[in-house]
């Protein structure tokens, strides 16, 4: 019987039949090149399912050939695509193009282009003795000969049997670049027939089993062995609630120990790139070689050898990455480990598949047997419910690891010190003069600042003309490196403007203040200090952040001004003192999240205060002293923001009472924008009823020139929310198919955050 394969290809379509040549076996999971589309081009596909239906078409291409020696995805992988397509509302294609390294994915228009894009893996060169020389009478004949006459090959040939022990004679390989032996000389030995060379892709060595452990305190050892009870008795899923410098991540590597010894796999997911080189570095003190790190500032090619690597492994791996992580080929994976669960970094935001990696590793552990761990100091209000009600385990660390004082939080009332000239640029009179003495201490300080760039726009002092992207609908922020005015939305970067381009008369001033303002003040204030700065603009590179974290953690730098990127997961010893420079604009944004949001910024950051010994201090500048989040963090209260924030949630339909999909419709002209945005939520409310929130116009309305309008979904807890994405997949298929409307682009987010 003539058999077919259905193919997944990366792009927004369903799966494609192809028939499978005769004499060509394939596999399910498998990649192979297959010829696709009017132009015919060669693509690479993922074989999904085979069967001996033929299609309906006159037609059929058939699969070229396989790629790779075996398949990418294993069934339980291939079960997460297709659910993160289904509850996420994409193509199992697009899943695909975000999941699978770039290198994997070649294409061309021909066969010649199609092979120069394929992945070749590095081959490694080795070098071992000839088989005449493994006896050892044999080998000493030679050594003796070569000692009086080529004492430099006398030394390679020795170097080569030893293979790092000069005590045995090994004929196994060793790789070349181990060895020490000029190029030459090796040239000369393999030409008199005493070595051979032979060339194999490059593999990394595992390490052992044997593993040495951080002594844990009694409360450490009582939440450990609560979550092993938890995980026996059948729970998958399990939350560890820690305030920061609890231990969180000693119990994470009792854990991790567990699962390696078994021959298990295990996934360390944390939210930023900037968490993993800190995070890499202790666990590697631990577990050696068996590490591996995957995030986006690896090379693609280093990316590709990963993933390969992981898809043969025989089990025993331990991986610490971002959320693309959660997409690797690990078979033999028992344990997902979620470190800052609640980080919002999780959340991909474009381009599809919008999912969220914390979700997607607790559907994966099910898939696989596995267990999942979210671990956190203020945990997502969707997690502490599922906690609460009993759907996930639970384990609480309420005490700081060994001697360690929670730091004492100062509230400063902005207005009141500018009022008693009590405030200098930036900073109230309480600010400065802690970091004074703490500076006199020896000791070190962080400044957050939730905003990067110099200033967040120029204004004109005569006509009030603000500096506008011409492709969004929202002010440039002024870098005084480089005097730019960027837009953090599309890039557009222009000059700074020497006078108001509008009335012509004076200078363009830069209104209010980011990361690189902060920086430059602090310097002048205190001239003495060594200041460094931590955002997106200053980190171009893996090298460039590991060289500020590193001077930071050495004391080479007394002060580290810094956006959310100093907030999650740094275990700095010096720092005794954080300042948080402005606590409303954490507080003042359009989102029912906000509060929760501001919270754990702020708790999040000033937990990297007094981590050892005596207990810090927090400093926090608002303009609005007695908003009951501010006084929540001072108190270290989640309890009392939890209740609070439930309440409001449950009183205005918010999760987790209730699940969002957000609907945002782009288009360039603002008309027809406005017509079908009308006629689309018409159309749901005759399925949803009063669900169906909008038209609203959001903050920014326009970005890389088109304009934007948003629908907002809400679904009831205790409802079939499968059921629901079933009938809005109906109605936006009706919708594109309106000639009227074919033009809008609808971007659909399922629980956006």
């Amino acid at each position: 019987m003539p058999q077919y394969a259905d193919i997944v290809l990366p792009l927004a379509q369903p799966a494609y039949t192809f028939a499978v040549p005769e004499g060509l076996t394939l596999r399910e999971g498998q990649a192979v090149a297959v010829r696709f589309g009017p132009r015919n081009r060669f693509c690479t596909g993922i074989v999904w399912r085979l069967h001996e239906r033929r299609p309906d078409f006159p037609r059929i291409k058939s699969v070229q050939r396989i790629l790779y020696d075996e398949p990418l995805l294993s069934a339980p992988q291939r079960r997460l695509w297709e659910w993160i397509a289904s509850y996420y509302m994409c193509s199992v294609g697009e899943v695909m193009r975000c999941a699978l390294p770039s290198l994997m994915k070649p294409s061309g228009d021909t066969e010649e282009e199609f092979s120069e894009e394929e992945f070749r893996p590095r081959m490694e060169s080795y070098v071992s003795l000839a088989p005449e020389l493994g006896g050892e009478e044999a080998f000493h004949e030679v050594c003796e000969r070569l000692e009086r006459r080529a004492p430099r090959q006398y030394e390679a040939l020795l170097e080569i049997a030893s293979a790092g022990d000069e005590t045995r004679i090994s004929t196994g390989e060793v790789a070349r670049r181990l060895l020490q032996a000029d190029s030459t000389v090796l040239h000369t030995l393999e030409r008199k027939g005493l070595i051979r060379r032979t060339a194999h892709e490059r593999t990394v060595e595992r390490g052992g089993s044997t593993f040495r452990l951080p002594q844990l305190s009694p409360h450490q050892q009582q939440a450990l062995d609560t979550l092993r009870a938890q995980f026996a008795a059948g729970r998958s899923t399990a939350l560890l609630q820690g305030i920061t410098g609890s231990g969180k991540t000693e119990i994470y590597i009792h854990l991790i120990a567990e699962v390696l010894a078994r021959g298990g796999d295990v996934l360390l997911l944390v939210p930023e790139i900037a968490l993993t080189a800190q995070l890499i570095e202790r666990m590697e003190r631990i577990f050696g070689s068996r590490v591996t790190a995957y995030h986006s500032k690896l090379t693609n090619r280093r990316r590709t050898e990963t993933y390969l690597r992981l898809s043969r492994s025989q089990g025993g791996e331990f991986v610490v990455g971002v959320r693309s992580s959660i997409f690797l080929p690990l078979k033999h994976l028992q344990l997902i480990v979620v470190d800052e669960e609640h980080d919002a970094s999780y959340k991909q935001v474009d381009p599809a598949p919008r999912y969220n990696a914390r979700d997607c590793a607790v559907v994966m552990a099910r898939l696989t047997g596995g267990r999942t761990l979210l671990g956190s100091a203020t945990p997502s209000l969707e997690s502490w419910s599922n906690a609460a009600s009993g759907k996930y385990g639970k384990a609480v660390l309420n005490e700081r690891y060994g001697e360690a004082r929670l730091p004492v939080v100062y509230i400063s009332d902005t207005l009141r010190a500018a009022r008693r000239g009590e405030r200098h640029a930036h900073f109230n009179k309480l600010l400065l003069d802690k970091i004074g003495e703490t500076l006199q201490r020896g000791e070190q300080v962080m400044l957050f600042q939730n905003r990067r760039g110099f200033s967040p726009y120029v204004e004109c002092t005569e006509c009030g003309w603000t500096a506008r992207c011409p492709n969004c609908n929202v002010t440039l922020t002024y870098h005084k490196s480089g005097r730019k005015l960027v837009c953090h939305y599309c890039g557009h970067t222009e000059e700074v403007p020497a006078k108001c381009p509008s009335c012509r008369v004076t200078d363009v001033v830069p209104v209010g203040f980011g990361t690189e303002k902060i920086e430059e003040e602090i310097a002048r204030i205190f001239p003495e200090a060594r200041v460094a700065r931590l955002d997106r603009d200053s980190v171009t590179s893996e090298r460039a952040f590991n060289a500020i974290i590193d001077d930071f953690a050495a004391r080479r730098t007394d002060i580290l001004v810094g956006t959310q990127m100093i907030t999650k997961g740094f275990d700095f010893a010096g720092v005794s003192l954080v300042g948080i420079l402005n606590a409303d604009n954490l507080l003042n944004n359009p989102d029912f999240r906000a509060a929760e949001r501001a919270f754990q910024l702020m708790m999040q950051v000033s937990g990297r205060a007094g981590r050892r010994g005596d207990g810090g201090e927090v400093v926090i500048q608002t303009g609005d002293p007695t908003n009951p989040v501010i006084r929540q963090v001072a108190t270290g209260d989640y309890e009392a923001m939890v209740r609070t924030q439930l309440a409001e949630r449950q009183q205005f339909f918010y999760p987790p009472y209730a699940r969002l999909t957000s609907l945002t419709l782009r288009h360039r002209d603002p008309e027809t924008l406005r017509s079908g945005v009308m006629e689309l939520a018409q159309r749901l409310r005759v399925r949803f009823g009063r669900r169906v929130l909008g038209p609203m116009t959001p903050p920014v309305d326009r970005i890389r020139g088109e304009y934007l309008v948003g629908l907002l979904l809400k679904i009831e807890s205790g409802a079939s929310s499968a059921r629901a994405r079933e009938l809005l997949g109906a109605e936006l298929k009706s919708f594109s198919e309106n000639p009227a409307c074919r033009a809008i682009t609808v971007v659909v987010d399922v629980d956006p955050q």
